[in-house]
């Protein structure tokens, strides 16, 4: 019975907020009539343990905000400051340390702690794998006493049924919890905080890192508060750094929970079928002029620049496609199938990304290099890097075994969708052939931009007022061109983290509608108005190039 009851207390123990507790034991003994907590009547005379006993059976005294029940935790926090814990008996998902510190040390004190292994005071040099506590010297220099009773908790809360607030979306790393007290006093504001580094593998890219701390006050049951903490994610853990004592822990929050992803799923099937026909229509459109107007059969410098934009499309629909068809494909039990749909899709999007770099070689030609240019077989050229690089890196990637069924997974382990895509044990292929070479067409992309900016400026300066409005829409139509084909991509640099919802939302609606934009970029670009036969880019450079390509 006393060690049924020592395991209750315990269970309890990181219920317990000292301050609060003793104004609830202070409500009852004012008079106040709030003696039930649970099913139990707790009076002034009672130490709880009949109450303690009954959590088993009675979760809700952890979130319970009666002044009975408070108070029960106060005396159980008590409970644990006293001398008769050190007993050493074991107890299911507790592991408890009491180390007696003096005021005179002179260096930082450390402990390890693990899941499996009770906590041990080790020295500040040791190194290991192991989670660490590391309280700072000026904590016990400021003590009155000569020395202070220190106690770390380290506690399973999974088998301990606690530390679960209402509508939690975070999942506790290894289901550990830490607590820290010192002395009999309550600590807060620390100029030199106290450290908790948790250890831990490569967490999920969905997944994000906060240090917390247990906070009774908020909500109807406490709940976690990352106030006072602040979160150093590193190579083999994640340090804490917080300026008080209590019950911390490493919650994982994800960072795109079901609501979220189904909605974003919602919004790119309707964006991705929506770009799928504005692409067809910008494949009628590039024939109605081809076929309507002479100066689309006969100006080589607009049929390059249509070329261009056709292949660009062709592959924004290709992609498109592929991802409506994608989801249904990967529900399948055909791996083989599976392979082949991620690799196709994976190739797709690098054609979206090379022709973006093709367009901006194509305006660097256009706007910077106008002087004596000529390039044989230029279009020709064009369709085998455009076409042929991303299969030469698809080829590469598949013979690897790349390719196969990608699951986002919410926090605790459960798929909210499924797509063929390269497999999370290749994820260092998705972050080289996706993320780098984005990056650098971005950044290729954006020192043309400012190279053609500056161009413009010129001929604003040195031409007259009709050449300059020339020049000015010859700079909006390059700035529509430098958006539309690339910049909406690099949002994806922001849609890591927990805060990157809004960002979610925006590069899916952006680029889901990648297609309509174009569509619409093109008409505005193209199409003739009045007497002008050739509503094309070849506008952009008029200064008398003599810049030359052929087809043949």
């Amino acid at each position: 019975m006393k060690c049924l009851l020592r395991s209750s207390v315990l269970l309890l123990l990181l219920l317990a907020d000292a301050a609060r507790g003793q104004e609830s034991c202070d409500d009852l003994k004012r008079g106040d009539n709030s003696y039930n907590c649970c099913n139990t009547t707790v009076s002034l005379e009672e130490e709880g343990r009949e109450s303690v006993m009954l959590f088993a059976w009675c979760k809700e005294l952890q979130q319970a905000s009666k002044p009975a029940c408070r108070c029960l935790r106060e005396k159980i926090h008590r409970f644990l400051q006293s001398a008769s814990f050190s007993s050493g008996e074991k107890i299911a998902g507790v592991k408890v340390l009491l180390v007696n510190i003096s005021r005179d040390i002179l260096h930082d004190v450390v402990f390890s702690f693990s899941p499996l292994e009770a906590p041990k005071r080790i020295n500040s040099t040791e190194r290991g794998n192991t989670s660490k506590i590391r309280l700072p010297r000026e904590l016990f220099q400021s003590m009155s006493s000569r020395t202070a009773q220190v106690v770390v908790t380290v506690l399973n809360i999974k088998q301990l049924f606690m530390f679960k607030e209402t509508n939690q979306k975070g999942h506790v790393l290894d289901n550990t919890v830490v607590g820290i007290t010192v002395g009999d006093r309550r600590v807060t504001g620390l100029r030199d905080p106290v450290q908790l580094t948790f250890t831990h593998g490569q967490l999920p890219h969905h997944v994000s890192p906060h240090c917390v701390f247990w906070d009774p006050s908020k909500g109807q049951g406490g709940g976690w508060n990352t106030s006072g903490c602040v979160t150093q994610l590193g190579d083999k853990g994640t340090v804490c750094s917080c300026d008080h004592l209590t019950f911390f822990t490493l919650l994982l929050s994800p960072t795109l929970d079901r609501s979220t992803a189904r909605a974003l799923m919602i919004i790119a099937n309707v964006g991705c079928g929506v770009t799928v026909v504005f692409s067809v229509f910008s494949i009628v459109f590039y024939i109605f002029l081809r076929c309507t107007y002479k100066k689309f059969k006969s100006d080589e410098t607009i049929q390059i620049n249509m070329a261009l934009h056709m292949n660009l499309i062709s592959s924004v629909f290709l992609l498109n496609l592929t991802f409506l068809f994608n989801n249904w494909i990967s529900s399948m039990s055909q791996p083989g199938l599976c392979k082949g749909m991620g690799g196709f899709m994976h190739y797709c999007l690098l054609c979206c990304f090379t022709w973006m770099a093709l367009e901006g070689c194509h305006l660097y030609l256009l706007f910077v290099k106008v002087l004596g240019t000529y390039i044989q077989h230029y279009l020709v050229k064009l369709c085998i890097v455009g076409w042929g690089f991303p299969a030469l890196v698809v080829i590469v990637a598949g013979s690897i075994g790349s390719y196969g069924k990608y699951s986002i997974q919410s926090i605790d382990d459960q798929p909210i969708f499924s797509l063929c895509w390269i497999s999370p044990e290749h994820v260092m292929v998705h972050y080289i052939t996706n993320c780098g070479y984005f990056g650098l067409i971005f950044l290729f992309n954006t020192v043309i931009f400012g190279v053609v900016a500056w161009k413009n400026y010129q001929l604003q300066s040195t031409r007259a007022a009709k050449e300059n409005r020339k020049a000015w829409k010859v700079g909006l139509m390059a700035v529509g061109l430098f958006c539309l084909l690339g910049a909406t991509w690099s949002l994806a640099f922001l849609t890591y983290g927990n805060t990157s919802v809004p960002m979610r939302y925006l590069f899916t609606i952006l680029n889901s509608l990648q297609g309509v934009f174009i569509f619409i970029w093109l008409v505005v670009l193209y199409y003739p108005k009045k007497e002008e036969a050739t509503g094309s880019s070849s506008h952009i450079i008029r200064n008398d190039k003599t810049t030359t390509v052929s087809q043949d």
